[in-house]
């Protein structure tokens, strides 16, 4: 840009000359001020030009342009999508051997030998990763209503074929007919009272030690006796059986607070997993199981 001081012809006919630099202007102006007809730098042309002949290079060799189905494939038939599947094949390939031992082999058996077992837990810690995290999180260490898997308390049970069963049918989950199954009925709806479910609730409390009203436990305990010993035994150690978490640590599900208690008691919350047996692949299954019972909770 300059300020055009005194036009002058010294090019075609009507064409402004800045008398300045005697370069001509575009015809442009603003404000008094004319656009010079700067031509662009010659290595910024040529630049400009090899990107060109670069990008129809590309279309002609490489998958370029969308269609309905597909997209053009490019003389070279390379795509990135296939590279990706060439490295799971080959990947599938280095494990083959890993995988198809898994496959036959017993979990005990497979506990047994270490090198297989790091395999197996190694691939079964990415299964979880894709699978399991998003209840039991990253860590396996549970959220409120989802279990820690890295304690030793296990709703039905902490065994390697225990862990797999589960994995397998899920709990409570629809569809499956050996998922397991309970129900921990629901004492407010007329079994107990408002002032018995609190009594219970603080029994509760005092079977793990935690800090409780100890009057009303004691008046609580005949109605444990009564109405939980059944599922959850005599001194609250639970039962893996059928599912009744253990009452006398303060490892909770749901919440170890009175006012938790209180309404899981009065009206019950059931959880759901799903039973992976129809979305995972039987030697997956067995990495998730020997990982899951690697974590440091596993009987």
């Amino acid at each position: 840009m300059a300020d055009i001081k005194q036009p002058h012809t010294g090019g075609p006919q009507g064409v402004e000359r800045d008398e300045p630099t005697g370069q001509i202007t575009t015809g442009h102006e603003w404000d008094g001020i004319k656009e010079l007809d700067t031509p662009m730098p010659r290595w910024w042309l040529w630049t400009f030009y090899g990107t060109i002949v670069w990008a129809l290079g590309y279309v002609i060799l490489y998958p370029a342009w969308p269609l309905v189905h597909d997209a053009t494939r490019g003389v070279l038939g390379w795509s990135s999508r296939g590279q990706v599947q060439e490295a799971l094949v080959e990947a599938a390939q280095a494990q083959g051997g890993f995988r198809d031992r898994i496959a036959s082999l017993s979990l005990e058996d497979i506990r047994q030998d270490p090198e297989l077992l790091r395999f197996a837990q190694a691939g079964g810690r990415s299964a979880f990763q894709v699978n399991c995290s998003q209840c039991h999180g990253s860590g396996a260490a549970g959220s409120v209503g989802y279990p820690n898997l890295n304690d030793d308390e296990w709703l039905w049970g902490g065994t390697l074929e225990e862990i797999h069963a589960t994995i397998v049918n899920g709990a409570r989950f629809v569809g499956n007919d050996d998922t397991h199954v309970s129900e921990m009925p629901a004492f407010g709806d007329g079994v107990l009272d408002r002032a018995q479910i609190e009594q219970v609730a603080n029994y509760v409390l005092s079977l793990s030690g935690s800090p409780h009203d100890a009057a009303k436990a004691e008046a609580g305990a005949p109605l444990f006796a009564d109405n939980c010993a059944a599922c959850h035994g005599d001194a609250g150690q639970g039962d893996a059986s059928v599912g009744a978490p253990a009452l006398n640590d303060q490892i909770w599900l749901y919440s170890g607070k009175l006012d938790a208690i209180v309404a899981q008691i009065q009206r019950p919350r059931h959880g759901v997993m799903p039973a992976w047996g129809h979305r995972l692949d039987p030697t997956t299954i067995k990495e998730l199981a020997l990982y899951v019972h690697g974590l440091g909770g596993g009987k």
